[in-house]
Order: structure tokens, then C-alpha cells, then sequence
């Protein structure tokens, strides 16, 4: 598997899984049922945010973006998001990308990574990014509506660089 900076044709590939996995509604505070030009913007970023992709062969099956959390001053701590095809997961992607991204985040000079919203329902990321260093600062009671469960929390999770 090859970690790579996404590319403009790659979002085709991208945007099946991403809007399967926004539209469970289980992982993501992204809005639901958006095309595929709709949904572009808020995945392929520009700069300074940076997206790649996970790529198996010339299957893209993960994709992760990283920048900075916050403007101006706040720009020393990294955010990311991150989606793994489904058919895919548990086998390695997102820790791979996981990884990727922690080590570009500390070569770009970021002093940390937080994420802003990791539904505490969604136990594979949690211990995913536990297992990666990240630890939960606290959580957002009742933040986000889960599909099968109603209101869960949503952790900030945060990584010393």
C-alpha cells in the first residue's frame, strides 16, 4: 500500500465510500446525501490543508487531511480527518494513514494533533487512535445524533508532536 497526495481524478474513487460513510451516520458530522461536486470541497481542501490517499494497487482505499486546527494563532496544532473504504477496514489503512499523518504533521512543525469530534461511539477509531498516542481531553455530551443509538458524545482527542 502507497500513501500519496490525493490527486484531482482520484476524488472519483474517493467519493463512493466517503458519502457510504457519511450517510451511515454513525462516524461523521458531515452533511448527508450531498453529490459528488457538492460533497468535493469538504474533503480535497486546498492548501493549507492536505489531503492523500491510501492507495492498493490503482484501488484508491483510504484517504486522510490534515492541516491546521484553527487560523492565525492557533495554527501551531494540526486537525485531521480520515475514511477508510469499507471494504477495507481492519486491515491496516487507517492506522497506516494514521501514522502518515502524524509524521507529516511533526515534519510541517505542528506542536500537536487534535481531533475535534470522534463520536465515543465509534470504538475501532477510539482505540485506533489511542493505540496511536492520542488521548481524549474531554467530550461533548449528546453532540452528535447516532443513527442506531441517538445522542452520543463526541471526544477531543489530542497528541503531543
Amino acid at each position: 500500500m502507497e500513501i500519496r497526495t490525493a490527486r484531482d481524478e482520484d476524488w472519483s474513487q474517493i467519493y463512493p465510500f466517503y458519502a457510504r460513510t457519511v450517510d451511515e451516520g454513525r462516524t461523521y458530522t458531515l452533511p448527508e446525501g450531498l453529490g459528488m461536486e457538492e460533497a468535493r470541497p469538504l474533503w480535497m481542501e486546498g492548501p493549507p490543508w492536505r489531503t492523500v490517499v491510501a492507495v492498493d494497487g490503482d484501488r484508491v482505499v483510504g484517504t486522510a487531511k490534515m492541516g491546521p486546527s484553527l487560523p492565525g494563532r492557533g495554527a501551531g496544532i494540526a486537525g485531521a480527518s480520515f475514511m477508510v473504504d469499507p471494504t477495507h477496514r481492519g486491515s491496516g489503512v487507517g492506522r497506516a494513514l494514521g501514522e502518515h499523518v502524524i509524521e507529516w504533521c511533526r515534519e510541517a512543525g505542528f506542536r500537536g494533533i487534535r481531533f475535534n469530534a470522534v463520536v465515543e461511539a465509534n470504538e475501532a477509531a477510539v482505540r485506533l487512535w489511542k493505540s496511536l498516542g492520542f488521548e481524549v481531553i474531554g467530550t461533548v455530551p449528546e453532540a452528535f445524533d447516532h443513527v442506531d443509538l441517538g445522542p452520543v458524545g463526541l471526544h477531543v482527542m489530542y497528541r503531543r508532536l
